[in-house]
């Protein structure tokens, strides 16, 4: 059964490859959804999977790309409506 989780990534997260590299990660654990940078500088992840797959996003949000300077990450369960068929960045 797939879950489906939003992932709040606070610090220097936007400007460093962050979501470009959200989604090959995404992408390359079969997860389904979309990464978008927040007016506030955070970038915001809604990821539709397995569980052990997000499980592994999560981990890797925590540390991000090279360049990010990851502070925080918060993670809620989603109810999404939205069926997506890919991963996007909004």
């Amino acid at each position: 059964m797939n879950l489906c989780l939003n992932i709040v990534v606070k610090g220097r997260v936007q400007g460093v490859a962050f979501r470009a590299n959200t989604r090959k990660w995404a992408i390359k654990l079969g997860i389904q959804g979309y990464v978008r940078n927040l007016n506030n500088g955070d970038v915001e992840i809604l990821a539709c999977g397995k569980e052990e797959a997000l499980q592994e996003l999560v981990a890797w949000c925590h540390e991000g790309p090279r360049l990010a300077k990851v502070s925080e990450v918060l993670v809620t369960e989603q109810k999404s409506q939205n069926i997506f068929d890919d991963f996007q960045i909004l």
